[in-house]
Parts: C-alpha cells; sequence; structure tokens
C-alpha cells in the first residue's frame, strides 16, 4: 500500500502587490521588484495599540478608541494617509522595505493629522498648519516635514476633472470626481472664519469627456 503524498505546507491568506501600468493610459502605479513582493494587508492590530498608547498618553481616549490602522495597496505614492471620518490611519506596504523607525514615524505623521482634527472638533484646518505641527511635536517628531522622501517611484495620473470655486475663481483639477460637498478652504477663511461656505463650494466645470461648461 503506497503512502499518501507529503501535503504542501499551508500558506497564510495574503496579497501580492501588483504593477498597474495599463498601455494607453497616463496612469503609472509603482514600479515593483522583479518576482512577487507579498505583504500581509489590511488591519494591523501591533500598530494600532501604539496607536492607541500613543494617543491616550495625549489625552485623547475618545480618539484612541475609534482608531484603526491598516495597510492599504492602493496608496502609490504616499507613504499614509489619514482620514478623520472613519478614524483611519492607511499605510503603503512599500514601508515594510525600510526599517521600523521609518513605519513608526509615518504612523505617528498621520495621526497628527487625526489628533490635530480633534482638538479642533468641526472648525477646518490646513492640512500642514500650526495645528498639525503642534500634533506632530506631542507625538515626538517636531521636525517632521510635510512630504515624506522615500524612493517610491511617483505615478502621474490624469486630473479627469476640473472644479472650481464659484466666488474667487480659482480652479481644483482632481483625479476622480467629488462625491460630497467641497468648498474652497482659503474663501472658507476669508469669508466665514474657516467654516464650510456654501457659496464658495466648488462646481464642476469641465471632464475629460464633457465639454467646458
Amino acid at each position: 500500500m503506497k503512502s499518501p503524498p507529503p501535503r504542501k505546507p499551508a500558506v497564510a491568506n495574503r496579497r501580492s502587490l501588483k504593477s498597474n501600468v495599463q498601455s494607453g493610459d497616463e496612469q503609472l502605479d509603482l514600479v515593483f521588484p522583479a518576482g512577487p513582493s507579498l505583504v500581509v494587508l489590511g488591519r494591523d492590530f501591533a500598530l494600532e495599540a501604539k496607536a492607541r498608547e500613543l494617543l491616550e498618553a495625549l489625552d485623547a481616549s475618545e480618539l484612541a478608541r475609534a482608531v484603526h490602522v491598516e495597510w492599504n495597496a492602493r496608496l502609490f505614492s504616499a507613504a499614509g494617509r489619514a482620514d478623520f471620518r472613519r478614524t483611519r490611519v492607511s499605510l503603503n506596504p512599500r514601508l515594510r522595505e525600510h526599517d521600523a523607525g521609518e513605519i513608526d514615524r509615518t504612523l505617528r505623521h498621520e495621526l497628527a493629522h487625526l489628533l490635530a482634527q480633534f482638538r479642533v472638533g468641526r472648525r477646518r484646518l490646513s492640512p500642514h498648519g500650526v495645528e498639525w505641527r503642534k500634533a506632530c511635536r506631542d507625538l515626538g517628531i517636531g521636525d517632521e516635514s510635510r512630504t515624506h522622501a522615500l524612493p517610491f517611484p511617483v505615478q502621474r495620473r490624469t486630473r479627469r476633472y476640473l472644479y472650481q470655486c464659484p466666488r474667487c475663481g480659482k480652479d481644483f483639477p482632481r483625479v476622480r470626481r467629488i462625491r460630497r460637498a467641497v468648498a474652497c478652504l482659503d474663501c472658507c477663511r476669508k469669508f466665514n472664519r474657516g467654516e464650510f461656505d456654501k457659496s464658495a463650494q466648488l462646481r464642476l466645470v469641465q471632464s475629460k469627456d464633457e465639454p467646458p461648461t
């Protein structure tokens, strides 16, 4: 009687990051090294615990309880992203190619965005203004710059939509269509003390497939 063939070792549920270059399109994603680059995507409970610890120490317990940290392969040239509405920090999986200190610094950079908004409530903020810089100092990265200097190949995306502020006439080109009410920050500050100003709500004036209005 023949013995059964040896079983292959179990492989954890992982997704591979793939190049996403499309012919005929101006959209270029990261250029990945030869061979598969496998990383664990999704929620990172260890980094989430670290984020909670940092926020708790700064009397932001409510934010600490809600914060969510994940690895997101949809990030390309950005090292991380903060979404205050969902209290979420997303990190680029390519950060794993660098040392743990770079991951920690990026986590703190994005947490600073959440912390700054948490502290001021509903008031609109400049993304890298004085509130964000104070949050960076409180999180131990007082010398943090607005953008990272990691060697991530940059993707050039076609800006398909052009929005305009009806108040000041400033143009706002965008890759994707805006799905919610967004206003010109400069006009909101100038005319409405930083609160949402409906008269400065951006309007679509042109898209790639449509003629100018």
